[in-house]
């Protein structure tokens, strides 16, 4: 696969693009620990977007793992996960706030400290949406790449501390263009007293074509096939 880009996300750090369909997107964890809030949108029509219960009722799944894909609420399939070391990622708690984040880990202001400041994921957020022409408004529920939140009988939620090891990775195809927004911020139930972000590489690659047939993420589930044929549908009907 070639290597069109790459970066590091700092703790804390932000990050926006638009990723043309057929890419590999690998995140892979520098330190062990990491979380990354994910959102995402079609970059040709950002009122499509990441659609959380489509996507777990659809796969029978309050998780991610590798076959499992992230719909649009129009039915389609934005990316799909095609590597993962994990076999977790969470998509129930949400991202963090600036009330939570000064409650865990103490008040802080970019006026004092700073880059040093801890940001919150809400923020982050904010910043890239605006910056892509959208506003708070467009804020969803979104994808905690590496962190494992699990249940029990009573439902009680858990956070798993020692789910991410350093040089944890997973890989989301694009299966159609799409607008991406990061931020490198504590899954909300972490339980860590201490701002528990740590550097998260992220580079893109051309993917490998997609044989409908074959291809491990599109017969996953039945509703991944009808979501895979509605996006093909959607793309031939562009050409």
């Amino acid at each position: 696969m070639g290597k069109h880009w790459s970066t590091i996300l700092r703790p804390g750090a932000k990050w926006s693009g638009r990723i043309s369909k057929g890419k590999a997107v690998r995140f892979t964890a520098l330190e062990k620990g990491a979380n990354v809030s994910l959102l995402l949108y079609n970059a040709a029509d950002l009122t499509e977007r990441y659609n959380m219960p489509d996507t777990l009722k659809g796969q029978y799944t309050s998780r991610l793992t590798k076959g499992h894909t992230l719909m649009s609420d129009n039915g389609r399939v934005l990316a799909s996960i095609v590597e993962d070391t994990l076999d977790w990622h969470d998509t129930i708690c949400g991202y963090t706030s600036r009330d939570l984040t000064d409650v865990k880990y103490g008040k802080t202001t970019y006026q004092e400290l700073r880059n040093e400041w801890l940001r919150s994921g809400q923020e982050n957020f904010a910043v890239e949406l605006v910056r892509n022409g959208l506003s708070v408004r467009d804020i969803m529920p979104n994808v905690n790449l590496f962190s494992k939140v699990f249940c029990n009988d009573a439902g009680e939620m858990f956070f798993d501390a020692n789910h991410c090891t350093e040089g944890a990775m997973v890989t989301l195809r694009t299966e159609m263009d799409v607008l991406l927004i990061l931020s490198n911020t504590p899954n909300p139930l972490d339980t860590s007293k201490t701002y528990t972000s740590v550097s998260v590489q992220v580079e893109v690659f051309d993917a490998e074509p997609v044989d409908l047939e074959t291809d491990y993420c599109a017969n996953f589930r039945g509703e991944n096939r009808r979501a895979f044929e509605n996006t093909l549908e959607y793309y031939s009907l562009l050409q």
